[in-house]
């Protein structure tokens, strides 16, 4: 199997590298590829007709390759692709062993501190060569694995082989969901389960005799390396990136956690179709919308698969436009803010559009709408954002209220509108119908006015009134700005409002600051905890929070991060590890790890724990020193062996991993911990093996 993977790769890995090849190196990578596919699939002319066009991928043919391990089918496929009367068994446990004992992939050494306390570096090139660390699940590898540690392999012997020293190091991604909901049906700590995954996981990639350094392994559970996250998160939170805000979020009380947008359809649970609402919790927020500037402009430079960069940029979702403050008729001191890229449109308003969850809703509604919108909002309630967002019907509620056009100062009613999300710019928009097709829709809906204010710059160009004109043209019916092109008009009309202080530039970002709370037990604690209060004369002395019938209050607006020398902070041990109706978590019921007493005062812990990205955030770092007990890792490896030369692993990744792996890195280049400002200079993806049925090999995490 790893013959057959290591063929395929070289002929991948040279035209990523965009090698020159010549005739007798393509015409060895040739038959080689042939003797590969003849062994897995049987001749070359049954593949490619089974299977195999030039415009196809490279598919693996059988049902059977989508169930089994690699163990199963490493034996079968190796063997039949050996020479004849190669004897595999005894040639690869001979020199397994002899790489083993001899440690003949140990990380050498790019420093030597000499006798007279001078220091003499490495005159070798260096290659840091690093996949995607696996999350160790109890199925055991899977084709895919090979698929891109084979590639890695392969680059990491040829660099070694051409005088270069090379780090390359293997670990696991061991927080995660499956291991708890293990743990939840079958009563095991996800710690034991966790361990025996780990142990099967290394067993398999040994076997395959990738040219890992095993002294540099490593396991984003273990108490060392838990330690260290907790510490970069309190670099976050001393440097204001981390701070807890009120986020709505689909939580679902049957399943005891919060859902993703992707997990909820029609206001149900995908996994048992239970109930979900969308309920305000008080979460743990790192603000990588500081960064979002940085993460564009970081791109630059990096040798990365372009469709790799795109998505990181419009994830990003840099908009440079106008905001626009519209005064509320008949409220003082209330105002709604909108962003718009089209300000040039603005004559053009006949509504404004709230989100159901807006602050200002109750406020603008006037009674005798009250009952209609109070029920319009709590059916909204229960739709996920993506559910909202990605419906073909619009609905909408007018509440009785208006708002005050800044430069006509006509009145335009309020509306609300499910499509409008609050956690999406400033969760209002002002709706120009005649220049934008979903409010063109929602005015023809519900009979609302429609303004053209925008022509088309060519005379002979018809103006259809049957649907919106939505692209550049001259503004007309817009005052003393008719007659500017689009452009002009835009800048003019912003110009204008920043004169008259309702409004002005603004540049926002698609990018949304990253919730960082999970309402689970396997992860990481955050190490925060917050003072308590007790009723007025009560003395600290006199009670104990952890009784049921003590009166209390957890001061969450008073965080307090946990000293840097007292860490790590380890998870209680738990018999109930099911998360329960408590939106707080499973962590809120271990009252004996959460309420604990400091120089006579009471104290609470922080209950929410990280997500599993977090370990996976600087795991490149660790890599460097993982038996560090005084740091994260050492300047001076960060100066040996940064940034990571190549990095392999699957597109699926391309934008939530990569783009907080370079949040947190950015930040720990700004506070100096590495002369390095990106982590990853060189990104391949291995591609995606699929079945015989063109569909990805699902496997279960």
């Amino acid at each position: 199997m790893k013959f057959l993977f290591a063929t395929i790769m070289i002929a991948q890995l040279a035209s990523a590298f965009r090698a020159p090849a010549t005739s007798s190196t393509r015409r060895f990578i040739q038959s080689q590829n042939n003797r590969a596919t003849d062994a897995a699939f049987g001749t070359r002319q049954q593949f490619h007709r089974k299977n195999l066009s030039r415009q196809q991928p490279f598919l693996i043919t059988t049902r059977r390759h989508m169930s089994e391990t690699v163990e199963e089918a490493a034996p079968a496929a190796a063997s039949a692709a050996a020479p004849a009367g190669y004897p595999f068994a005894s040639i690869e446990s001979k020199w397994q062993a002899y790489w083993k004992e001899n440690n003949t992939f140990k990380t050498p050494e790019r420093r030597t501190t000499n006798e007279d306390g001078t220091v003499t570096k490495s005159k070798n090139k260096k290659k840091y060569v690093l996949d995607m660390f696996p999350y160790p699940s109890g199925a055991g590898l899977h084709v895919g694995h090979p698929e891109g540690y084979t590639a890695s392999d392969v680059m990491s012997r040829y660099w070694r082989m051409t005088s270069h020293d090379v780090l390359h190091p293997i670990g696991w991604d061991s927080f995660g969901l499956p291991a708890e909901q293990f743990a939840i049906n079958t009563g095991t700590h996800p710690e034991v389960e966790t361990k025996k995954n780990i142990a099967n996981f290394k067993r398999q990639l040994q076997m395959l005799g990738f040219s890992y350094n095993w002294e540099k392994e490593i396991a984003t559970t273990d108490v060392d390396y838990v330690k260290w996250t907790q510490w970069i998160f309190l670099q976050l939170y001393k440097k204001g990136l981390a701070n807890q805000s009120e986020v709505s979020v689909n939580w679902c009380p049957a399943l005891g956690t919060v859902l993703a947008n992707e997990e909820v359809i029609n206001g149900l649970s995908e996994r048992g179709d239970h109930p979900v609402v969308r309920l305000p919790l008080r979460q743990w927020v790192l603000k990588i919308t500081e960064y979002a500037d940085r993460l564009e402009q970081g791109l630059e430079g990096l040798d990365w698969p372009s469709g790799t960069m795109t998505a990181q940029e419009q994830w990003i979702g840099k908009s440079e436009g106008t905001e626009i403050d519209f005064k509320v008729d008949g409220v003082d001191e209330k105002k709604i803010t909108v962003f718009t890229t089209r300000a040039d449109t603005l004559f053009g308003v006949t509504y404004v559009t709230l989100a159901p969850e807006h602050p200002l809703v109750s406020s603008v509604t006037t009674s005798d709408r009250k009952e209609e919108v109070d029920a319009y909002v709590t059916a909204a309630s229960s739709r996920s954002d993506l559910d909202r967002t990605s419906s073909k019907e619009k609905t909408g509620v007018f509440t009785g209220g208006y708002a005050i056009h800044p430069l006509t100062n006509e009145k335009v009613p309020i509306w609300i509108g499910d499509y409008v999300l609050g956690s999406y710019g400033t969760g209002a928009v002002m709706a120009v119908p005649a220049h934008d097709e979903r409010d063109f829709e929602f005015a023809s809906k519900f009979g609302l006015e429609v303004k053209w204010v925008v022509e088309p710059t060519k005379k002979d160009d018809e103006l259809s009134t049957e649907k919106a004109f939505t692209e550049a043209g001259i503004n007309v019916n817009s005052g003393e700005f008719d007659g500017l092109k689009t452009e002009k008009a835009k800048k003019a009309i912003t110009a204008k409002l920043a004169e008259m202080s309702s409004g002005g530039p603004k540049v926002t970002y698609k990018l949304r600051d990253w919730v960082f709370s999970r309402q689970r037990y396997w992860g990481e604690p955050i190490p925060i905890y917050f003072p308590i209060d007790f009723p007025e004369g009560v003395e600290d002395s006199t009670v104990d929070p952890k009784d049921d019938g003590c009166e209390h209050t957890i001061r969450f607006d008073k965080p307090i991060p946990v000293d840097e020398a007292d860490l790590p902070l380890t998870l209680p041990e738990m018999e109930d590890f099911s998360p329960g109706d408590d939106p707080a978590g499973c962590l809120a019921r271990a009252k004996d790890w959460r309420y604990f007493q400091k120089d006579g005062k009471w104290y609470a812990r922080e209950t929410n724990t990280m997500p599993q990205w977090a370990g996976s955030c600087w795991y490149y770092f660790r890599f460097l020193d993982p038996k560090n007990g005084e740091s994260a890792f050492s300047p001076e490896l960060d100066e040996d062996w940064m940034p990571v030369d190549l990095y392999v692993g699957g597109a699926e990744h391309a934008v939530l991993h990569l783009l907080y792996a370079r949040f947190w890195h950015q930040v720990l280049y700004d506070l100096g911990y590495t002369k390095h400002p990106e982590p990853f200079q060189k990104l391949v993806h291995q591609g995606m093996i699929l079945g015989s049925d063109g569909e990805k090999v699902r496997v279960m995490r």
